[in-house]
């Protein structure tokens, strides 16, 4: 006797293999017929340059007042072509001259303010834990400390029992102490 788990297995298997046979029945009945879209119109077919920059492949030219191809094999356009105070290209009221400074301002702004960020964030990072170097510093100086305040102790000691020794130290305990005169 089969089990459930079986049961389910093959009636997903056999909904799985309708649905494919369908799919497969609908796109063989139909055939695709597509239609490629119209060439765009040449850029030497716009008169004005409201009509030709909003076309990314074309240039117009406020010295010749024609709309040309925008010459991809050159990242500016050659001065033979267009003066680059007279190309215009995505705009009609910014020229490409200034189109290039105004970019390359933005860049070399962003790119100084990443560079910023990203001194600022390694500073406040550095500064904001000890160094190990600072850490090894600051124990040796308590060591040094320590020592030092231990060598002042005991010559202080010494100090005192020669003192006391020769009789310096007024003590009344002591018994060679030194008697005063009164």
């Amino acid at each position: 006797m089969p089990s459930v788990t079986t049961l389910k297995q093959s009636a997903t298997t056999s909904v799985f293999c309708a649905v494919l046979l369908l799919f497969v029945s609908c796109v063989t009945q139909g055939e695709c017929q597509t239609t490629s879209p119209p060439p765009p119109p040449s850029c030497s077919s716009f008169k004005s340059c409201e009509s030709c920059v909003p076309h990314a492949k074309c240039l117009w030219c406020f010295a010749t007042n024609n709309c040309t191809d925008y010459p991809v094999t050159w990242l500016l356009p050659p001065a033979s072509l267009c003066p680059l105070a007279q190309a215009r290209w995505g705009v009609c009221w910014l020229n490409f001259e200034a189109l290039i400074i105004a970019l390359a301002v933005l860049g070399g702004t962003i790119l100084v303010s990443i560079m910023i960020c990203c001194c600022c964030c390694c500073c406040k990072s550095r500064s904001s834990r000890p160094d190990r170097d600072d850490e090894t510093f600051a124990r040796r100086r308590e060591e040094i400390k320590q020592r030092s305040e231990q060598r002042k102790v005991d010559r202080k000691a010494r100090h005192d029992e020669i003192r006391r020794k020769y009789g310096l130290i007024g003590d009344s305990d002591h018994p060679y102490s030194k008697f005063e005169n009164e």
